[in-house]
């Protein structure tokens, strides 16, 4: 191999001669990598020597640091380089080298079998990448004649050390197989080889893990290999044989492990429910587990019991449709069924004392789908088989979803607390699927063992026992509709029974209210048993979450019914606020609440209201607004604008939201006069200015002012026209002092909502070319630092094309300027901001008739824009936004078509542009694709994306696959 080391190309641009790849500057790189203590050293080192091991004197090099006198770390360096020589650039040798290098290959990893295990797995992967690349034609026996040279007496090493290099190679072969580069027809071609030459590779690991004499290490290689190659999806019959051994090895301890994972992949692999006749015999090979795996869960042997565990769902949630369908063995499936039930309630807590348990979960899904896909009469007897299991197995879930004791439960770290949340989420996920199996009978049989357990006087009931009932009930009732079912209203009248003693038994229930508010809203004469609860725990900092999402889902779903409790809801709302019960985002929730509550009452009574519980932060602002800025006063500040801006997100006094609620709407009153949002806006709106004026440097400031406004006009609409001439100066002059992104997002909102009504034209127009003029400012300063401003901007002029085109009629806009900018705009490296100025141009380049200046400025500028779309494609952005270039090319094409036929033309004259990669053809035949493709965007999107991959040199390379 050594001639090769003249040869250009392998290395590519990175190579160059001043580069010195000698064995010599290797070995002092890789001393540096290994050794320097300077982090910077180590950096350029490891640069360095991914530039040798790419480079064409990596042939050269790579052998010499194999030689036996070198450390292991060399040794390994240079079988990677091999690795990689032979796997990425398989095209630089010559065919006549094959033979010479297989050779050198095979030699090295005989002199390794008895040396480094890490550069023998190095070696051996090198060469299965050399088989898999001549594989089937200029090597078509490839397996078996590893196997033989590796079988040969005359060899130097000792035969345990020949066995264990020949199942390191036959391993690493399938996986080499798995990641390899191969094209896809070669991939196709070297599989069905595979799948032949495991015929020279199954006998021989049956008779090596068969054999009594075989070393522990040597059976333990064997599983891996065999994992390996199920992984190929071999045909399962032809490894029954194998799986037989592996189940028999499960009794060894030191293969326990291996055993499983080979097991597992066998059984899991797509083509193997083909194969019923082997997967009906593998039934008693898992229950004849049941034995080992009680043993191991009376002795607390978790690896043991989870090892089984995974058996046994492998082949139950795999194969349970094709076993199901062999009807005369439902017995033998039922008795799987049950041993994994024994899974799922395994003894103790998850993930403290087990965690097998979770491992079935996915497996009652795929039960119960397969059951339901049936047809009629077959489902019926299913059904009738498993409902009785289905039904134990809420049982066993919400045993396991009960929560230890309290004393158990307060040495369990934080992170064993997160996980237990989790699981019981992933039950609760169960519960909620199982209902469609067992139906309404499944609420009945909770609310009679919740009935039984509160009203029964002979034993005291734990707090774990109950509240795991109730968040069985929580649930289903969280996702599935029961305002139906007849065993409600009990629950809600056992609720107020329950003693509550404990703070998880507490969040349950506010949970359960929570997700029977719409079924409150339905039976409003209940309310009244379960909101002084509520509110109750709305004092407790403990249920902070539980209680205001629950209050908040109430006051959604039953506002219409709330207004005699509402006096009563914001004393208690306000007296929490004001003593901080809660942290910022409840607070916030509580608002929303609050808004929802107040929606529902007559004018008068939500002035009220809203005077009473706003004032105390009015008054705290204006204090807060004569200070001095500081970082304290400044997160004040902050919480009580978020206040007011959650409060106005959900107050809407016009219903429209709720039009297709029907009739019973009518009984509502009809707002008169002014909204009440817009009268407390206007009080503070005073308030606000002076606020904003000491604090315009501050973004976050700024932002929860916008904050207020745009969720006033998102859902005010309509209703809040008359604040947008005051709205629209105050933000004219924020801009003006300190151009910031949220400022042009709230005028994006005001454009959407008010620029086409006459009346508000003026004060909208005004507003916007100013803000387009201080942004235009920006540009000429150097517009780099601030991409989130240049995203809302183009954000905003979209929206101003879309909604009111005329804003571009106006002299005083400079559409030349804005068009340059856009343009400069999508060279930007952040890829919202080009995203943003696509979206431009996409709404820019169709206006080209009805726009006077846009046509104009298309004419006159519009071959610079097509420059840097191609410029974009050509390499300059990320592959992930190509389609969005697309768009804009197809919009060009679309609507300026006679002039992109010259542009193109032009654009792509000069050599080397976009890529120096192209030849004159290729952008030939890509200028003729495009201005062929006038209708199909998709198709536009296609060729942009081929010819990325040209420009980038990645052309029928493997990173195709990323699209």
């Amino acid at each position: 191999m050594e001639r090769r080391e003249e040869q250009p190309g392998a290395a590519g641009a990175g190579a160059a001669p001043a580069l010195d790849f000698t064995v010599e500057n290797v070995e002092k790189a890789l001393h540096q990598l290994y050794y320097d203590p300077n982090i910077e050293n180590k950096n350029l080192a490891q640069k360095w020597l991914m530039q040798a091991q790419v480079s064409p004197q990596a042939w050269h090099f790579s052998w010499q640091l194999l030689q036996p006198d070198k450390v292991p770390e060399i040794q390994y360096f240079g079988a990677s380089a091999l690795h990689i020589k032979i796997s990425r650039y398989w095209s630089d040798i010559p065919t006549d080298q094959y033979e010479s290098l297989k050779a050198q290959l095979f030699t090295q990893i005989t002199h390794f079998a008895s040396g480094s295990k890490i550069v023998l797995t190095r070696l051996c992967v090198a060469l299965a990448s050399l088989a898999l690349s001549m594989m089937p034609d200029a090597w078509p026996c490839a397996v078996a004649d590893m196997v033989r040279l590796f079988q040969a007496e005359d060899s130097p090493v000792d035969g345990q050390g020949r066995c264990l290099a020949l199942l390191e190679l036959l391993t690493v072969l399938p996986e080499e197989f798995q990641t390899s580069r191969l094209p896809q027809y070669r991939k196709g071609l070297v599989r069905a080889s595979l799948a032949v030459e495991c015929g020279a590779v199954f006998p021989l690991l049956e008779q090596l893990l068969q054999q009594p004499s075989s070393p522990s290490c040597v059976r333990q290689k064997v599983l891996k290999c065999f994992s390996s190659w199920v992984q190929l999806e071999v045909p399962l019959q032809d490894c029954e044989a194998l799986i037989q051994a592996a189940f028999a090895a499960l009794q060894d301890s030191e293969l326990f492990d291996s055993s499983v994972e080979a097991i597992v992949n066998a059984i899991s692999q797509p083509d193997a429910q083909r194969y019923v006749n082997t997967l009906l015999k593998l039934i008693p090979l898992v229950l004849g587990l049941q034995d080992q795996l009680r043993q191991a869960v009376q002795n607390g042997d978790m690896e043991t019991s989870h090892g089984i565990c995974r058996i046994a769902v492998a082949l139950g949630e795999n194969h349970s449709r094709a076993l199901l369908d062999q009807v005369e063995h439902w017995q033998s499936f039922l008795a799987l069924v049950n041993m994994i039930m024994f899974c799922t309630g395994i003894p103790g807590h998850y993930p403290v004392n087990e965690t097998t348990s979770s491992l079935t979960l996915t497996f009652w899904y795929t039960l119960q789908d397969d059951i339901l896909s049936f047809e009629a009469e077959k489902q019926a007897v299913y059904q009738q088989v498993y409902r009785p299991v289905y039904f134990q197995l809420v049982d066993v879930l919400l045993h396991k979803a009960q929560f230890p004791s309290d004393e158990e439960y307060g040495f369990w770290s934080s992170d064993e607390k997160e996980q237990f949340r989790i699981y019981r989420v992933d039950i609760s996920d169960t519960l909620m699927y199982v209902y469609e199996m067992l139906g309404a009978e499944l609420l009945s049989n909770l609310y009679d063992k919740l009935g039984r357990l509160l009203t029964s006087s002979e034993e005291p009931y734990s707090w774990q026992h109950t509240e795991a009932l109730l968040y069985g009930f929580q649930s289903i009732a969280e996702t599935i509709d029961v305002n139906y079912s007849d065993v409600v209203p009990g629950l809600i009248g056992l609720i107020p029974r329950i003693s509550i003693s404990n703070v998880q038994l507490a969040d349950t229930v506010m949970f359960t209210i929570g997700a029977l508010s719409e079924w409150l809203a339905d039976h409003p004469v209940m309310i009244n048993s379960v909101l002084p609860l509520v509110l109750h725990a709305l004092g407790n900092p403990e249920l902070s979450v539980s209680s205001v999402s629950t209050l908040k889902k109430i006051c959604r779903e039953c506002k219409y019914d709330l207004p005699p409790y509402a006096a009563n809801i914001v004393a208690v709302s306000q007296d929490v606020l004001m003593k901080q019960i809660h942290k910022t985002s409840q607070c916030m929730w509580l608002m929303q609440a609050l808004g929802f509550l107040l929606s529902a009452l007559q004018v008068e009574e939500i002035l009220k209201n809203l005077h009473s519980l706003i004032s105390p932060y009015i008054q705290q602002l204006e204090k807060l607004a004569e200070e001095i800025p500081n970082p304290s006063n400044k997160l004040a500040i902050v919480h009580i604008l978020g206040l007011l801006s959650n409060l106005f997100t959900t107050l809407d006094v016009s219903h429209h939201e709720d039009d297709h609620e029907g009739p019973e709407l009518r009984k509502l009153p009809v707002p008169q006069g002014p909204n009440p949002v817009v009268v407390v806006l206007q009080q503070v709106f005073q308030l606000i200015q002076k606020v904003l004026s000491k604090w315009l440097n501050d973004a976050q400031v700024v932002e929860a002012v916008c904050a207020i406004f745009e969720k006033s006009v998102k859902t005010l609409l309509d209703d809040f026209a008359p604040m947008v001439p005051q709205l629209c100066e105050m933000l004219g002059r924020m801009y003006s002092t300190i151009p910031q992104a949220s400022a042009l997002d709230l005028t994006r909102q005001l454009v959407h909502i008010f620029a086409h009504e006459p009346a508000h034209f003026p004060p909208i127009e005004a507003l916007f070319l100013l803000v387009t003029s201080i942004t235009l400012t920006l540009f000429q300063q150097g517009p780099r630092d601030h991409p989130d401003i240049v995203d809302s901007f183009m954000q905003l002029l979209a929206q101003a094309l879309k909604r009111k085109p005329d804003l571009f009629l106006c002299e005083r806009l400079d559409v030349k300027a804005v068009f340059q900018c856009a343009v400069l705009a999508l060279k930007f490296p952040e890829a919202p901001t080009v995203k943003a100025s696509c979206g431009f141009f996409t709404e820019l380049l169709p206006r080209c008739g009805e726009v006077e200046p846009v046509g104009k400025v298309v004419q006159e500028d519009g071959r610079m824009l097509l420059v840097a779309v191609l410029e974009a494609i050509g390499g300059q952005a990320s592959r992930s936004l190509m389609d969005c270039f697309a768009d804009v090319l197809f919009a060009l094409n679309k609507h300026c078509f006679s002039l992109l036929t010259m542009w193109i033309k032009e654009a792509l004259q000069p050599p080397g542009f976009p890529s120096a990669r192209l030849s004159p053809e290729q952008k030939d035949t890509f200028s003729q694709q495009i201005l062929r493709e006038r209708v199909n965007k998709r198709r536009v999107k296609e060729m942009v994306k081929e010819f990325t991959l040209l420009c980038r040199g990645l052309h029928g390379t493997d990173y195709t696959a990323d699209y």
